[in-house]
Parts: C-alpha cells; structure tokens; sequence
C-alpha cells in the first residue's frame, strides 16, 4: 500500500490535489473535534447542525471551503454568521496536507500519511487551547498512542528501517518530552509560584468540579494545584455557596466583602472552613484572583510527550527551544503594540506546535547544521 512506486505511477501533482482536498475534508471534522471535544459531546452524532438554529446541515452545504465562500459566511437556514475559524481550519487542513506530500511523498508516502495525522492533531490541540485554555487527552496521550503504534508501522518516522528501533526511539521520546516539560514545570513552580488575575469589579467566578471559570479563561484545577499546599487565594465582594449531601444540595449560604482561599483539601471562607468534596455550587464576584502559577500545564508534558512519540527526542529539545523563542518573539511584538495584557491570555501549547511543525518541515536540517552534535 505504501510502496512509492505504486503511486508513483499516478503523476505526482495528481495526489497533490488529492490531499489538498483530503486535508480541507479533514479540516472540516477538526472543526468538530473543536467543538464539542471541550465540552464532552459526541463527534458522531448528532449530525452538523447550525448551533443558531440547530436546523441540520446537508452534505450539499457541508462542502470544506466553498461552502462557507458561496454563502458568505452566513448560515443558509438562519443568515447567522458562521465563525471564520470553520474555514481557517479547512484551509490549514488543506495546506498542511498538501506541504506533507510535497516534502515527503515523493520519496514515502507512508511518511507523508503519517505526518498529516501528527499535524491533524497540532491544529486541533492548537484552536482548543486557544479558546478553551486546555487540551484534552484525547490528543494528548491518545497521540503519544498512536505514535507509538505509527512507528512500529512507518520506522522511517525513525530514521531506520527496523520496526522495533523505531518504537524504541518513540518510546525514548516520550520519556524526553514528558520528564524534561515536567521538570521545567516543576521549576517554573519555584521560581514564578503565583500569578495574579486583576478583573473588573463584580466579575462573576465559577469554581466548577474540574475546572475554574473567569470571563474568556478557564483554568484546570489539575493545572494549579500539584500539592497539597498550592493554595488559590480570592477576594471577594460576594460569596454563594450551595454545599450537598446524601439527601441533596443544602441552602444557599452567603457572604459580602470577605476573603476565600482553595487548596486541594480545604475550602476556606472568611473563618468557616469545609471539604471541596461537599460542594455543590460555588461563585464569587471579585475584581481580584491570585492562583498557584506554573510555567506550563500539566496538559503541555502530555502534549510534548505525543511529540516525543511522533518526532524522537531532537525534536523535543528543539521544540523547547523554538517556542521559547516564537513566545518571546510574540510577547515582545504585542509590547510593541501595546497590547501586552494579550500575553497573558494565550496559552503555551500552540508555540511548542508552531515549534514541532517547523521541525517536521526541514528544522532538523538546520540544528543539525547549527549543532552538529545534534
């Protein structure tokens, strides 16, 4: 199936095409994997369905690009406009695809499959991260899987032609991506243990079961707290807290211009302490947060770690390097353009994927010029 000289005897450009319209398809499932991955639904059913109207969507008007070009971004059922990311998606999708076998599937088309997988996954951990300030283990650990699998399949991922070499370098890559992350992670908690979060007065905060909630960020529990002594602290205006027991949730109990602090055992308000086990609900109105911070989440070892799998442990060390770089190439441009409060708003793991895709198209050939230890 993958023998180049098989598809070798279609012309070359004919599959171009080929996987620019494969990647744009793909896109186009990516953008449902954005969605409702987050937020815990099914990528199977229901069908696509205008989230306006909930009218369902025809494959006649479910076409990856031209779709959303012939109606000018609008839904066709409501006129409700239809975010410019379902194209993006579908473009980088075909872009990508298209860049894989034009870099890889003249020499092995198995190797270019391979890589639009791992870049499939880049662009759908990147859109959630960016929205959603996390990115689920699907991707994460299920890429590191897949990789694992890939290289027994594809050694070339691998440089070698021995299957069992190449799920060994795999494995070598994941133990490099996720214990060097975690080990700068765990630093980072040293060294920047705490960051603040001024908002506006009154600005309503969720503490839901997993996940805290500010207007445009949400931040995993599992994120913030790594011990028991990680501790988020909150002035607040206003406290409802809605406890439960066997027989149900319990009265509302309030309270007005008083302190809250959080670690993974103890919820404390004002003098009154209780287990984060037995809360039902919780909001505050606050104007200020002060959370344990890291130097990245728990999800970005997860994610370096399906790097690791995919790409071998160069890549990771190079992926660490460059988006180091490119975040602080970006932080610098929005100084410039003052709007450094931006910087805090976006996520770690889109960089490391910028990072990781610069090396699958041709970045080994320069660290290798650049460190020939490398």
């Amino acid at each position: 199936m993958f023998d180049a000289r098989i598809w070798a005897a279609v012309p070359f450009h004919f599959w171009s095409a080929v996987m620019f319209a494969f990647g744009s398809i793909v896109g186009s499932f990516l953008n449902v994997v954005i969605f409702r991955l987050p937020r815990g639904e099914s990528l199977v059913t229901p069908g696509s369905r205008c989230p306006k109207c909930d009218v369902a969507i025809p494959w006649h008007r479910n076409l990856p690009l031209i779709t959303w070009l012939t109606q000018r971004g609008r839904c066709a059922s409501c006129a409700a406009p239809i975010s410019p990311r379902y194209f993006l998606v579908e473009l980088v999708g075909g872009v990508c695809f298209l860049g894989s076998w034009l870099k890889f599937g003249g020499t092995s088309p198995a190797l270019a499959l391979v890589y639009c997988v791992l870049l499939s996954g880049f662009i759908a951990a990147t859109f959630i991260d960016f929205e959603h300030f996390i990115i689920p283990d699907e991707i994460t650990l299920g890429g590191a899987v897949v990789g694992v699998l890939l290289s027994a399949v594809v050694p070339a991922m691998h440089d070698t032609t021995l299957s069992s070499r190449s799920v060994l370098q795999s494995l070598i890559g994941i133990g490099a991506g996720a214990g060097v992350i975690y080990a700068i992670l765990r630093l980072g908690k040293l060294l920047f243990g705490k960051q603040r979060y001024e908002l506006p007065p009154d600005t309503k905060v969720r503490f839901e079961e997993t996940k805290l909630v500010m207007p445009e960020i949400e931040i995993l529990y599992e994120d913030m707290f790594y011990r028991p002594s990680d501790t988020l602290y909150v002035q607040a205006q206003n406290v409802s807290l809605v406890l439960k027991d066997l027989s149900g949730p319990l009265p509302e109990k309030t309270w007005q211009n008083t302190t809250l602090s959080l670690n993974p055992n103890l919820l404390k308000i004002d003098e009154e302490s209780f287990n984060p086990e037995e809360v039902h609900s919780l909001e505050v109105s606050t104007d200020l947060i002060v959370i344990p911070r890291e130097a990245m989440g728990l999800g970005d070892v997860k994610f370096m770690a399906a790097i690791g799998a995919f790409l071998g442990w160069k890549a990771v060390v190079f992926s660490l390097m460059a988006s180091a770089v490119i975040g602080s190439v970006v932080g610098v441009s929005l100084i410039a353009l003052k709007r450094q409060s931006w910087s805090g708003r976006l996520p770690y793991g889109p960089y490391i994927a910028v990072a990781a895709t610069l090396w699958v198209f041709g970045a080994q050939g320069w660290a290798a010029k650049m460190f020939p230890w490398f």
